[in-house]
């Protein structure tokens, strides 16, 4: 609830416009974790994770790449955190450039855009008329090889080109991991009170050149990239920690040019730390370079009350990372290790994908012999619990608090002349007759 409304319901209440407080905060997206599974599973197969109190759940489809769909803290009834694309899903139909399913840790490979794309065709202009998400990462279903109450183990082999005519054959092998609290609190360096509801879990992502040539950097590289699709709200923050310093040796604070510079009521940088909106309504992207990223990223949703962190393996020593910006690049090499993507109308009159709003992360980009491997870890924490708790999680992960994530994007306070006259419930003393000032003597 935004901070007019805070104020104003009251008032209206007191003006007899309803007698009771209306219902203005609901759970995100299409409800409850049970209405979503329920809905996937007239349509595909969904594999389920839980712990035992079956209050922790997440939910994975082997059909779209091992992808973890969405997941719950409070089990059947508890709110859906990953955004599903109802509509795409029941269709079940396949269109060009994306495949739109939803979920919140999806596997992708980068890079995007450049000399070395493997979204463009060899010698195309970088538009959306000519990308197109290679069907290893959008359409081909993932093999199951085995799986557990708390562990879904997938593999899949293939071939991928590059807009440099580059190949590559692959192996991708995906294991989707429940986290148990000790675990999470290992991750996330800090401890969970145990009266806070928490789902927690891990893809572990393993990405091998299974051909008979090296591939390097030449011809061009590939990453794992993992990301996660979340529901959007008008008082949703993604919160970036990063390492301070001068540009010439960290890189800029903040890449935000993918899609147009962000505006400012949309971005706030400040010295270590930036807040981005996640509110789904204005198309636009962030990056981190390697050099300022820190393992831990995340999110507030002020309306629903849902801190979500993004814990994953930064390698210290790591400094190359594909580039995925669109167009013909001097660094391709000199990418990204963070992203974060809010959805919204990508032309004026053009509907927006979702809406919804993403946190990324990147694997380093590395020169791998036949059968040389590269990994990368990424692990999705939900928290929902009183203010008090959710509050010191955030600050010992992200180094800031909810109150000042909630307020970054906050209207302020209106005035007490802000009020419309005919809420202004205050009683008025009559004028004295013959006054005309209107004030009593």
């Amino acid at each position: 609830m935004n901070r007019m409304l805070r104020l104003l319901v009251p008032l209206l209440l007191l003006a007899g416009g309803c007698s009771t407080v209306p219902d203005i905060i609901v759970p995100a997206g299409d409800g409850t974790y049970g209405n979503d599974v329920s809905f996937m599973k007239k349509h595909v197969e969904v594999i389920e994770l839980t712990d035992s109190r079956g209050q922790a759940r997440v939910a994975v489809v082997p059909a779209y790449q091992g992808r973890v769909m969405t997941s719950s803290a409070a089990g059947d009834a508890g709110m859906s955190f990953g955004w599903i694309n109802r509509k795409h899903i029941a269709s079940g139909k396949f269109v060009p450039h994306i495949n739109v399913f939803g979920g919140e840790d999806r596997f992708w490979l980068g890079p995007e855009g450049g000399q070395f794309a493997i979204f463009f065709p060899p010698d195309s202009p970088f538009d959306l008329t000519n990308w197109q998400t290679p069907p290893i990462i959008d359409t081909e279903p993932y093999d199951l090889v085995s799986s557990t109450s708390t562990r879904a183990f997938f593999r899949k082999r293939g071939t991928i080109f590059n807009r440099s005519g580059g190949g590559f054959d692959v192996l991708i092998e995906r294991t989707i991991r429940l986290l148990n609290p000790i675990r999470a609190e290992q991750l996330l360096g800090t401890e969970i009170p145990t009266s806070v509801r928490m789902v927690a879990y891990e893809s572990n992502n393993r990405l091998t050149n299974d051909g008979d040539n090296a591939w390097n950097k030449s011809t061009g590289l590939l990453s794992i990239w993992i990301l996660g699709m979340y529901n959007p709200s008008p008082e949703t923050t993604v919160v970036i920690p990063f390492v301070a310093g001068g540009e010439e040796k960290l890189g800029p604070r903040v890449n935000d040019e993918y899609f147009g510079k962000v505006p400012a009521e949309r971005l706030v940088v400040r010295d270590d730390v930036l807040f981005f909106s996640g509110d789904g309504q204005y198309r636009s992207k962030i990056g981190i370079t390697p050099q300022r990223a820190k393992s831990t990223i995340g999110s507030y949703d002020a309306a629903a009350g849902v801190l979500t962190l993004v814990h994953y393996n930064r390698p210290d020593d790591a400094t190359d990372y594909v580039n995925s910006m669109w167009e013909l690049q001097k660094k391709p090499y000199g990418g990204d290790a963070i992203n974060s993507y809010n959805d919204g109308p990508p032309e004026p009159g053009k509907a927006p994908l979702g809406p919804f709003y993403e946190l990324e992360t990147s694997s380093p980009a590395v020169e791998l012999s036949p059968r040389g491997s590269v990994t990368h870890n990424h692990a999705t924490f939900h928290f929902q619990g009183n203010d008090v708790d959710l509050d010191a999680i955030a600050q010992a992960t992200l180094g800031v608090g909810l109150a000042e994530i909630a307020s970054v994007f906050a209207p302020p306070e209106p005035e007490l002349s802000d009020i419309p006259p005919e809420l202004d419930m205050a009683p008025v003393e009559e004028a004295t007759p013959g006054d005309t000032t209107g004030e009593t003597p």
